[in-house]
């Protein structure tokens, strides 16, 4: 096998292949091993037609297709292991030149890891927000609390208002015809939800228990149901119920019952020690994004398109898992946003293609810096594990997999990678 390489446009690398008659004969035999149990002729069993009678019956190229798929991987990855300097970040484009009995010239297009031309990163002074955590903020989150041990009471000295729990039955018609959808028996409905159609729920209030009345409302235009679309509706209403929200008191029994805190004191502090956590942090994440969006900004890099669409891929991808979550599918979405695949995809190109420079300016500078994580680094990390879980570190390394060490290793690297950038910049 003879090969040779030049640089491509936008970070690809061009790599010519030639196989030797022997060479692509070979690869034509493994192909015939493989595939000939596909054939069937007379005077033959299956599988066992000779390869010349084949080739006789079906042309000499019959097992060419096979014969590159078994010859193409194999010399490529050859030359990748050899060639250090050709790091591949996708799959190549193939392209057949040449092909005969006498041999084959193949020509792969590889998208390669792009060079990096760093912009400033140090000696720049970034401006870091603070967030300080106000006596509402903590007020709020007791309300919050406050809201999530309430519990219903029934109402039976009066009549239904803002706020309330109804129980009701409907049913719905336009123009005299009930409509698929409109009727339901003992709804539970909260009065001011805004849940039901526009002017529905404000014409329960002042309703009795046992009372029946017709309320009159119009469909909204942006309605999904076309047949209702702006159409004016009447409901017959039955009210069975009506509860209304009590919160308990805000003590520290309260407190103590509803998470285990002795006082509401204790409480408030350990609530605003957790919100002051929560504003470092997300102070800290702005202060990082804005650090690597000013450094790839004034960076130079030729990004291939194809690691822009693997990217694309893997953004498509989650937002397909965070959809079958919801209990949606990716295409019934797209059907309900009136989109093509192709345009939601375009949708993604400039963020998938700022984060794929991101990365490789991180990538560029980690390696310039020549950050690492020791081993001593990554096993101090293992035992802080353990301690937080509870466990032995030998019990959590034996279900330690290779993948979750090189997750250890890399937020270690990307630690010091931020610590460093804070280190040699003014942060105000």
């Amino acid at each position: 096998m003879k090969y040779t390489f030049e640089k491509g446009k936008k970070s690809t690398v061009k790599i010519t292949i030639d196989l030797t008659a022997t060479e692509w004969n070979k690869a034509i035999d493994e192909a015939y091993e493989k595939t000939k149990g596909r054939y069937s002729m007379a005077g033959f069993r299956k599988g066992k037609v000779p390869k010349k009678v084949l080739e006789s019956a079906y042309g000499e190229g019959v097992f060419y297709e096979e014969a590159i798929n078994q010859a193409f991987p194999k010399y490529y990855s050859e030359i990748l292991e050899k060639e250090t300097s050709i790091e591949a970040v996708a799959a190549p484009e193939l392209d057949i030149k040449k092909i005969s009995a006498k041999g084959i010239t193949m020509v792969a297009i590889v998208a390669v890891k792009p060079e990096v031309v760093i912009g400033e990163y140090k000696g720049i002074t970034y401006k870091k927000n603070v967030y300080n955590v106000k006596d509402e903020d903590v007020e709020e989150d007791i309300k919050r609390l406050q809201e999530r041990n309430s519990r219903l009471v029934e109402v039976t000295d009066r009549a239904v208002a803002d706020g309330d729990t109804v129980i009701i039955d409907y049913s719905g018609s336009v123009d005299g015809v009930k409509f698929d959808g409109g009727t339901a028996e003992k709804q539970t409905l909260v009065i001011g939800s805004k849940t039901f159609i526009p002017g529905f729920e404000e014409q329960l209030i002042g309703m009795n228990i046992c009372d029946e009345k017709d309320i009159n409302v119009k469909f909204p235009e942006e309605y999904h149901a076309e047949n209702l679309k702006g159409k004016d509706a009447v409901f017959a209403i039955k009210l069975h119920e009506i509860k209304k929200k009590e919160l308990p008191e805000i003590n520290d029994e309260f407190i103590k019952d509803a998470v285990g805190v002795e006082t509401l004191d204790a409480y408030k502090a350990q609530t605003k020690e957790k919100f002051e956590k929560q504003n470092a942090d997300r102070a800290e994440r702005e202060l990082e994004d804005e650090i690597i969006k000013k450094i790839t900004e004034t960076s130079d890099v030729e990004i291939p398109d194809a690691m822009i669409e693997n990217q694309i891929d893997r953004m498509v991808q989650e937002m397909e898992y965070r959809l079958q979550y919801q209990g949606l599918r990716l295409a019934d979405y797209l059907k309900y946003m009136n989109k093509s695949m192709e345009d939601f995809r375009k949708d993604y190109a400039e963020q998938a293609a700022e984060y794929v420079k991101s990365q490789l300016v991180i990538e560029a500078i980690i390696e310039k810096e020549e950050i690492s994580a020791t081993d001593e680094e990554v096993e101090k990390r293992v035992e802080e594990m353990a301690k937080s879980q509870g466990k032995e570190v030998p019990d959590i390394k034996k279900n330690m997999g290779a993948r979750q060490l090189d997750y250890i290793k890399n937020d270690i690297i990307i630690k010091k990678f931020f610590d460093l950038l804070k280190s040699s910049n003014t942060i105000e």
